[in-house]
């Protein structure tokens, strides 16, 4: 009788409570994070009235899309969503197509001062953009690039390059070399190697750093704001920072929150589709062999 009775208290003893702990944990991080895009999610479908609401409205009493249509009527928008994907899309292509052939040698090519090469890169990786502004903004000045995408184009490239040359190149020295070995007795030359072979079997690490380099470009701020002043040529972010109300006074919430959502909404659909090949080049390029 005893026996039985020990029983139930030592299952009741071993109850594990990391099975119920560990979800609701990682339930409160998720809304942790996710709560300043929840706010910006809902404050763009919110009507005036709610958004100034003291004590504040959390969940919108009415949806509305006038602050989605203003952006569209009042201003060009839709002008401002095709100069930042043209800028963004364009230095990554860039980046890439420079990025890879560099990684490549790197990679394969004993080059003298190679290990210099490579800190010189690292170095610039870690180089904070913005401490580059001013001598830019000479440089913009001398070139007359003013109100020019290249302005924009160039240094976006230049800035993310070497991040692309470190991910690729520990992609290039993962793959085995009897593969380029079996190519070159075919027949190809470097340059066929490396488009028809090896970059096809990278595609992990080009969909990575490419959906990295564009990010960047999407997201900058500084130089898009100084370089370029044209009004028919200014990105989403600088639009979205110039946003103003009907007077001085009035700071457009509404606006500005749907702006963040369709400026934002881009990236994340891109990730999402991506999302594979991006947990590939992210495990992969920290595994050798």
């Amino acid at each position: 009788m005893t026996i039985a009775h020990e029983q139930p208290a030592e299952k009741a003893s071993t109850f594990n409570w990391r099975k119920i702990l560990l979800p609701i944990s990682v339930f409160l991080v998720v809304i942790f994070f996710l709560g300043p895009v929840l706010w910006q999610v809902l404050t763009s479908f919110k009507v005036n009235s709610d958004i100034s609401a003291v004590p504040a409205v959390y969940f919108p009493t009415r949806l509305t899309l006038e602050h989605y249509l203003s952006l569209f009527v009042r201003r060009p928008f839709t002008l401002y969503i095709i100069n930042s994907a043209f800028v963004s899309i364009t230095s990554t292509l860039l980046a890439l197509a420079l990025g890879a052939p560099a990684a490549y040698v790197l990679a394969r090519m004993r080059l003298p001062g190679e290990k210099i090469i490579l800190a010189a890169v690292l170095i610039v990786t870690l180089f904070p953009a913005v401490l580059l502004f001013l001598g830019l903004l000479e440089v913009v000045r001398i070139t007359h690039l003013g109100n020019n995408y290249l302005a924009l184009i160039l240094p976006y490239t230049a800035i993310n390059l070497p991040l692309t040359i470190l991910v690729m190149r520990s992609f290039f020295q993962q793959l085995p070399k009897d593969l380029e070995d079996s190519a070159k007795v075919d027949g190809y030359n470097t340059v066929e190697m490396l488009v028809r072979i090896v970059l096809p079997m990278t595609l992990p690490a080009l969909v990575t750093t490419g959906i990295l380099t564009f990010i960047s470009a999407w997201n900058e701020f500084i130089f898009a704001l100084t370089f370029i002043t044209r009004e028919s040529m200014k990105t989403i972010p600088v639009a979205t920072a110039q946003l103003s109300g009907a007077s001085a006074f009035e700071i457009p919430y509404g606006p500005i929150a749907a702006a963040t959502v369709l400026g934002t909404l881009p990236l994340v659909i891109l990730v999402l589709l991506f999302q594979r090949k991006i947990v590939q080049g992210l495990t992969a390029g920290a595994v050798k062999g």
